[in-house]
């Protein structure tokens, strides 16, 4: 898919505007604001307050705009007001699990419960059917204490095959790191 392709206009829940497209060079200086205000909050990701500087941030997209064109990730991101406020990736692996992806995705706390977490999920699925055709498999992480992520991902089809106790360190707790996956409709 080409950088920058718009895949939905519209507006949230809470009538919010926002647009999804995928991501391009020019994204890089909000990516770092996103990722480092993410952090800094210690939400249910895996970053847990560490800060992403310039060099690291343009090495990550470079790198995923690359595998976008290969056909080897999927790749969108939330904008409301030239705004990143969310995010969500299909990540193929490689060698002899060159069809399984991994998936990620947040949203900014501001935007939270408008929707956008189920609206991304929807149409990170649509574009990997179109764009990723090695894809057989998608495979997640997820905090086990972040019941609201673990129904949203069963709801699109997402099974729990493990977890590894004590497996995350959040806020000065060990917690169960959950994993889930599901097969693509190929």
């Amino acid at each position: 898919m080409k950088p920058g392709t718009i895949v939905y206009q519209g507006k949230t829940k809470k009538d919010n505007e926002i647009f999804i497209r995928y991501p391009m060079k020019f994204d890089l200086s909000e990516m770092i604001r996103y990722i480092n205000t993410l952090s800094k909050e210690r939400t249910l990701i895996l970053f847990q307050g560490e800060q992403m500087n310039e060099k690291e941030e343009k090495r990550y997209l470079t790198s995923k705009l690359k595998k976008i064109k290969n056909h080897k990730e999927v790749a969108l991101f939330v904008f409301h007001n030239e705004k990143l406020i969310g995010e969500a990736h299909i990540t193929l692996k490689d060698k002899a699990e060159g069809h399984v992806g991994e998936f990620g995705i947040s949203i900014d706390k501001d935007f939270r419960g408008e929707g956008i977490g189920k609206l991304l999920m929807r149409l990170i699925f649509e574009e990997s059917k179109k764009n990723i055709p090695d894809l057989k498999i998608c495979t997640l992480g997820v905090f086990a204490n972040n019941a609201a992520a673990y129904a949203m991902y069963e709801k699109f089809g997402f099974m729990k095959y493990g977890k590894l106790p004590n497996g995350l360190h959040y806020k000065g707790e060990y917690i169960d790191h959950v994993y889930m996956y599901k097969k693509t409709s190929r």
